[in-house]
C-alpha cells in the first residue's frame, strides 16, 4: 500500500531547500520572486506540502548557489520523486545518518529497540567510541572523533520528542572490556531514564522468542507527515515507508513491549549491574 504524504527522499530536498535559503537570509518571498512563483509555492515546497518537479528544484537551486555536487544530488532525488524506501550503501559513516538526525530532531516520538549496543540516542561518548573502534579499527584518532561527534549530534532528539528505549538485557551485561566505562554509561542510562519524555524498558535474557531476534529498528512518528522505520546493519542502512513496514515494526514493538519489565523494574536491574561493576 502506497503512504500519503511527500516520500523519505522528498523530505530530504525539501529541508535541504529550507536549510540553504535560511542560510542566505533570504525570505520565501525573495525566492518566489527570483525564480518567477508564489511565495506560497516556495513554502509548500520547502514544507513537503506541494509535489517536487526537477526542474524547480534546480532552479532555486542555482539561484541559492548550491554546491554543483550538492546540486546533482538533490535534483537526482527529485526525479527518484515517488519511489518509496530509501536504501543506502555506505563506507564509515551512512550517507543518510544527516538525514536520520534531521528526522528525528523533526520527530514528535521515537520508538528504539536494540539487541546488540545501547541505543545511539542514550551512548556516552566513551561508549560510543569504545563501539566505533571495536566496528572499525583502521580509523585515525581524528575520523574517530568526528565520527563520535557526529552520532552525539542525534541527542538533540531527547530534549524534545517523545523516546521509548527497548534494550535486551545482554547489552547491559556486555562490558565490552571496560567495566569503569561501562558503569558511567549504565549511570547515564538510568539519569536519562528519570526524564518525563523518556522511557526505558529491559527485554528480559530469558523471554521466548521474539520479534527483536529479527535485529535492530527505530520508528519515528511525525505530526503532519508519514511514519518511518530506520533500519541500520552492516554496511547499510534504510528508510522504510510503507505501510506494510510500518505496521510490521508496529506489531513488532507492542510483541516485545509484552515481553518486556516495567520501566521501575528496568531501572532497578541497570542499578544493580552497575553495583556489581564497582
Amino acid at each position: 500500500m502506497t503512504r500519503k504524504g511527500a516520500s523519505v527522499r522528498q523530505r530530504r530536498v525539501s529541508t535541504e531547500l529550507r536549510a540553504l535559503r535560511l542560510a542566505r537570509g533570504l525570505s520565501c518571498a525573495e525566492v518566489a520572486n527570483a525564480i518567477g512563483c508564489s511565495e506560497s509555492k516556495i513554502s509548500r515546497m520547502e514544507t513537503g506540502n506541494r509535489g517536487l518537479r526537477a526542474d524547480e528544484v534546480a532552479a532555486i537551486l542555482g539561484y541559492l548557489r548550491a554546491p554543483a555536487g550538492l546540486r546533482q544530488e538533490l535534483v537526482d532525488l527529485v526525479r527518484a520523486g515517488e519511489h518509496r524506501n530509501w536504501h543506502a550503501i555506505h563506507g564509515k559513516l551512512p550517507s543518510n545518518w544527516k538525514d536520520l538526525i534531521g528526522f528525528e530532531a523533526e520527530a514528535t516520538a521515537l520508538y528504539n529497540y536494540e539487541p546488540l549496543v545501547i541505543p545511539g540516542l542514550a551512548q556516552t561518548p566513551e561508549y560510543c567510541r569504545t563501539i566505533i573502534r571495536g566496528v572499525n579499527g583502521d580509523l585515525s584518532d581524528a575520523e574517530l572523533d568526528a565520527l563520535v561527534a557526529t552520532r552525539m549530534g542525534r541527542q538533540v532528539a531527547l530534549g524534545r520528542a517523545e523516546v521509548h528505549l527497548l534494550i535486551d538485557e545482554t547489552v547491559l551485561r556486555r562490558d565490552l572490556g571496560d567495566p569503569a566505562m561501562m558503569r558511567t554509561q549504565l549511570r547515564h542510562l538510568m539519569a536519562i531514564g528519570g526524564r518525563a519524555n523518556i522511557l526505558i524498558r529491559v527485554v528480559p535474557f530469558g523471554t521466548v522468542a521474539h520479534p527483536g531476534l529479527e535485529g535492530s529498528f527505530l520508528r519515528l512518528e511525525f505530526a503532519d507527515q508519514p511514519s518511518l522505520v530506520y533500519i541500520e546493519s552492516r554496511s547499510t542502512s534504510t528508510f522504510l515507508e510503507e505501510e506494510r513496514h510500518i505496521e510490521s515494526a508496529r506489531l513488532a514493538w507492542q510483541r516485545l513491549c509484552a515481553l518486556a519489565i516495567s520501566p521501575d523494574e528496568s531501572a532497578g536491574l541497570i542499578a544493580k549491574l552497575i553495583g556489581n561493576l564497582t
